[in-house]
């Protein structure tokens, strides 16, 4: 049914469901998992997103955009594919400066003497929490978290302070749901003009970023969770990252349809909006907590099966 409807309708539907798995993978904040494996988990599903991610770049973008290029452009479709490449990845570039990962959680230090009601005996130290990110500590053993207020400020400024953090940490991963939205419209609204452009190979690149998806949900509600935030808020939040993929979707499809001539720039510049939020953001934050071969394993099974979906039903 959804075969023959209109591209920009199929981008939708296909953007509704990216967002889907995205509150999926939100959800399982509400399940119960020993605090010890929660770094593990969370690594090995973001390995397994970065090799979908990987795989879904060449079959389901590179592939296309190449061969209408070579066909649009001929002998420049080389310089083509790789002006679309490098600016999708200057894309996601400009989107991490203007939002530095320092920003979504600076450290806490104790404020002096003179501007503090702490008391002499307490002091504040930072440790991490289960899943390696930065929380303030009590020496009476007590958690603080962005979700919580510290001892060391006041109500008003704990409450700002939690705000902004939060807030930091939805727009960043949401920044990087941007590009994915634009590949998937972009995936149907390509369909027809060239060989390897069918709508399979659309649903598939729909299915491959909803897979890529789970884990990057889950990488919002837990640490969130981990922080001291209600595991109804966690999830609220981390499906809210996944919100801005239907609109983007139909973005990239109504654009590629109308403006046809840019379709081999919008193919690839998904593909290099992709590929750089993987070597860039995903990969290097997975491996922060030492589980590089849980990393790696999960990464080999998610190109596996992306290169199975495209071969297996392209």
């Amino acid at each position: 049914m959804i075969q023959h409807i209109h591209p920009v309708w199929q981008a939708l539907l296909a953007g509704l469901f990216t967002w889907g798995v995205t509150a999926l993978g939100a959800a399982l904040v509400f399940i119960p998992h020993p605090k010890a494996h929660a770094k593990k988990i969370l690594d090995t599903s973001l390995g397994f997103a970065a090799g979908v991610m990987s795989a879904a770049s060449f079959w389901s973008l590179l592939a296309p955009a190449i061969d209408i290029a070579e066909r649009s452009v001929g002998q420049w479709a080389t310089l083509t594919i790789a002006a679309g490449f490098t600016l999708g990845a200057g894309f996601v570039f400009a989107a991490d400066r203007l939002i530095p990962t320092s920003l979504l959680f600076p450290a806490t230090t104790p404020r002096s003497s003179a501007s503090t009601s702490v008391a002499p005996t307490t002091t504040v130290d930072v440790v991490e929490n289960p899943i390696g990110l930065p929380v303030s500590k009590l020496e009476e053993g007590k958690n603080h978290s962005a979700c919580e207020n510290v001892s060391n400020h006041s109500p008003a400024d704990d409450v700002a302070t939690s705000w902004r953090r939060i807030f930091l940490l939805v727009v960043a991963i949401t920044a990087h749901n941007i590009p994915e939205g634009l590949a998937v419209g972009i995936g149907f609204g390509s369909i027809g003009r060239s060989e390897t452009a069918t709508f399979q190979t659309a649903l598939n690149l729909a299915i491959g970023i909803g897979l890529q998806n789970f884990p990057e949900g889950l990488a919002v509600s837990m640490p969130l969770s981990g922080f001291g935030c209600s595991k109804l808020r966690a999830f609220m939040y981390g499906q809210m990252s996944g919100l801005v993929e239907p609109f983007f979707a139909v973005i990239g499809a109504a654009v590629v349809i109308l403006v046809e001539p840019i379709l081999p720039y919008g193919l690839s510049f998904a593909a290099g909006a992709m590929m750089f939020v993987v070597v860039d953001d995903i990969i290097p934050e997975a491996h922060r907590n030492g589980n590089g071969k849980l990393v790696s394993f999960g990464a080999m099974v998610g190109f596996v099966v992306m290169m199975s979906l495209e071969v297996g039903l392209g």
